[in-house]
């Protein structure tokens, strides 16, 4: 079964970071571009699951669209 899932990447001043979500637990990857820290959060991702089971796997609140968003606070 392939289990489709939305990733953030987010670049870096020193390279990229990616995280899926819908996931339960912290599965976090990077790499100096957008196509290596996606592969390599896909196979954290795999990794993830073969080690915690599918129960990693949030069915019941699944992600349906994710937003980006600015927001102005005082610091």
């Amino acid at each position: 079964m392939l289990q489709q899932f939305k990733i953030i990447v987010e670049k870096h001043p020193n390279g990229y970071v990616a995280y899926p979500l819908g996931l339960k637990g912290i599965v976090v990857a990077e790499g100096d571009t957008y196509e290596e820290a996606l592969a390599d959060v896909t196979s954290a991702i795999q990794f993830h699951i073969e080690t915690f089971g599918k129960d990693v796997l949030n069915f019941e609140t699944p992600v349906l669209e994710a937003f980006i968003a600015e927001a102005g606070v005082a610091v």
